[in-house]
């Protein structure tokens, strides 16, 4: 899926998306990060800046500007310990004094499959964790978080990363990484975990949402139908993997350069982390077996 071509957000301005929301869009484009993380500011009095973002002076000028005389920064909340969302909470809150809200440090949230993997050094991931985030107030699933005209209910939703959150606010939802609309989501062990993505989308296809906020790129106007296809593309990729085991035992690069045919060289290593998450996951469903211990190079058969 190629990211589309009518998505060009003034960068560094403020854009209002519904009454009361405003959206600044960071400084740090790139193949991950499309146009740059989206920085949220919610609220009319009372603000709650959403995934702050890159450690970036240009970019807390940007947030701090948008602010109007009688506008107070109350909340600074972060839907996880990446370097594109987290780092720059503590510069802001250094500016405004407003407490900083996640679901925990970077390590929090992982699966016990996962903490097992990372505690035997079996699988190096790591793209770009902010190591250093740790929360002034660590939000539990389900807990609410409120301002003076606005309510916002966190939501666990583990799989690109274990601590991540979702932001639900009224009938619409921040889905930060989870659910974009112009890319589907890194998931890479062991901070990231499939069989966590894609509990977490089924857990958000209960509510019926309006639109969905995300990360990076543009409103999400047709949140179900963008979780199904997240569902049914991860399904598509399982299944590829296990057509191309049958041809033969491989490892996770091998398998990503036959199933991502038109990815740039670049894209390839993010590609083969994404297979391994697969890989995993299928030892799970006790479909397929590693022929040595789990790494990045491991090379796995049918089970």
């Amino acid at each position: 899926m190629r990211p589309p071509d009518d998505f060009h957000p003034p960068i560094g301005k403020a854009e209002t998306l519904d009454p009361g929301l405003r959206r600044i869009v960071a400084p740090n484009p790139s193949p991950m990060t499309f146009r740059g993380t989206n920085t949220y500011l919610l609220g009319t009095t009372e603000i709650a800046v959403i995934d702050p973002g890159p450690l970036d002076t240009d970019h807390l000028d940007a947030i701090l500007d948008a602010l109007t005389p009688d506008q107070q920064i109350t909340h600074i909340l972060v839907s996880h310990a990446h370097l594109d969302h987290s780092p720059l909470a503590r510069p802001l809150q250094e500016k405004c004094g407003a407490a900083i809200y996640g679901f925990g440090p970077a390590e929090k949230g992982r699966s016990k499959v996962m903490q097992r993997l990372a505690a035997n050094g079996m699988v190096g991931g790591g793209e770009g964790i902010d190591s250093t985030f740790v929360p002034d107030h660590e939000l539990m699933d389900g807990e609410v978080v409120t301002g003076k005209d606005w309510q916002l209910r966190a939501l666990h939703t583990p799989g690109h990363i274990g601590n991540h959150i979702c932001l639900a606010w009224q009938d619409v939802c921040f889905t930060a990484d989870h659910v974009m609309g112009w890319a589907s989501s890194l998931v890479s062990p062991p901070d990231g975990d499939l069989t966590d993505f894609m509990a977490s989308c089924r857990r958000l296809l209960k509510h019926p949402w309006r639109r969905f906020y995300p990360g990076h790129g543009d409103i999400v106007h047709d949140p179900n139908a963008r979780l199904d296809w997240l569902i049914a593309h991860r399904l598509g990729r399982e299944a590829a993997i296990l057509d191309a085991l049958h041809r033969g035992p491989a490892d996770a690069l091998s398998l990503a350069r036959m199933i991502y045919g038109d990815t740039p060289a670049s894209l390839m290593p993010a590609a083969a982390r994404n297979v391994l998450a697969h890989l995993i996951d299928l030892i799970g469903k006790n479909k397929v077996m590693p022929l040595a211990p789990l790494g990045a190079d491991t090379r796995f058969r049918l089970a």
